[in-house]
């Protein structure tokens, strides 16, 4: 199985610095640019399915990116809950993250408990195929821990750096 992970287009609340967490937002105009480029990127892959998260800014980039195909929503693959912090300045919710790989954030969830959501979506997914997974910061966390075996702490530390898509091989299940 190949997944590719990729992230929604920018939304107004990044462009306002707002940690938007479970609150549904749209795609800024840059973003629906961002989202048509999406589509480009893959316009020549053989996916087996592509899924996203439930939240207007993730499922607004995969009809704006792949408007033909049938694409799964499922709130799995949401971001971090940021409970009472949802929609606070970036910058306060950064200064939470390592206090929250375990325990939640005020009223909301733990990257631990995000993680197992994203666990339950993979355990469901066939054992071949390339499938396309459009999300959150925090799905990215989950695959790099639950796929690369990446320390959760280390993940959620690290700087984000936004590219164009990121490939986990999965092995088959013998």
């Amino acid at each position: 199985m190949r997944l590719i992970f990729e992230s929604h287009a920018t939304s107004l609340d990044n462009e306002a610095n707002l940690a938007s967490g479970h609150f549904d937002v749209d795609l800024s105009p840059l973003g629906l640019k961002q989202a048509g480029q999406l589509g480009e990127r893959y316009r020549d892959h053989d996916l087996t399915a592509i899924y996203c998260s439930d939240l207007r800014r993730a499922y607004r980039t995969a009809e704006i990116a792949f408007p033909k195909a049938s694409v799964i929503r499922d709130a799995r693959l949401r971001e971090c809950d940021y409970g009472r912090l949802t929609r606070h300045p970036v910058k306060e919710v950064e200064e939470w993250k390592l206090r929250c790989i375990d325990s939640p954030f005020p009223g909301g969830e733990s990257y631990r408990q995000a993680a197992q959501r994203v666990a339950s979506l993979l355990a469901e997914l066939p054992a071949d195929g390339e499938f396309l997974l459009i999300g959150h910061r925090a799905v990215y966390y989950a695959l790099e821990h639950l796929l690369r075996g990446a320390e959760l702490r280390a993940i959620v530390a690290a700087p984000w750096h936004w590219q164009p898509g990121w490939v986990f091989e999965v092995p088959g299940q013998d």
